[in-house]
């Protein structure tokens, strides 16, 4: 990649956002930035209670996604965030118009039972079926990559920064 590409690790709770994320940002040699730190306390104390998060709830996360993304724009980046929605993704293209996103799409089945195997994670398995009632995936005017998340961090990164490598800079 001549200009390296902001972008945004995006899908349902338990893809491996926060474990790929760090493995691709390596992997193209810029730095990463953990979606969930740009939520608000009271986003956390939601969430950590079962109760999905409304549209309301996530603007000034997205914002704040979007304000890092912002900053990054020509020397890039990588972000975990869930970007469920077009319309969040569009607001996050709003703030960073040369966004792309990396989907990491698996079976719900697998999602789940990694979901259970993390410890200390705010999110529980309980609204994992409320995010995929909510997922929008990539369009195909949006820039952007799918990636399976079965098989190992290190081969899921490696299809991952393939096929990141094949976008247009």
């Amino acid at each position: 990649m001549s200009t390296p590409h902001v972008v945004v690790v995006m899908g349902v709770a338990g893809t491996g956002k926060t474990t790929i994320g760090p493995l691709v940002a390596a992997a193209l040699g810029v730095p990463y930035a953990e979606g969930d730190d740009f939520h608000p306390p009271a986003n956390v104390a939601k969430m950590s209670a079962g109760v999905p998060l409304d549209d309301a709830d996530r603007w000034p996360w997205l914002d704040a996604i979007g304000r890092w993304a912002h900053g990054r724009a020509g020397l890039g980046g990588v972000v975990s965030s869930s970007a469920l929605k077009r319309v969040y993704r569009d607001r996050l293209r709003a703030a960073a118009p040369g966004l792309v996103f990396l989907h990491l799409t698996g079976d719900r089945e697998l999602i789940e039972h990694r979901m259970g195997e993390r410890k200390g994670h705010f999110m529980p398995t309980a609204l994992l079926d409320s995010q995929f009632a909510t997922l929008q995936p990539l369009e195909a005017d949006e820039a952007g990559v799918a990636v399976d998340v079965a098989g190992t961090p290190e081969d899921i990164t490696d299809r991952a920064v393939a096929a990141l490598r094949r976008l247009a800079p």
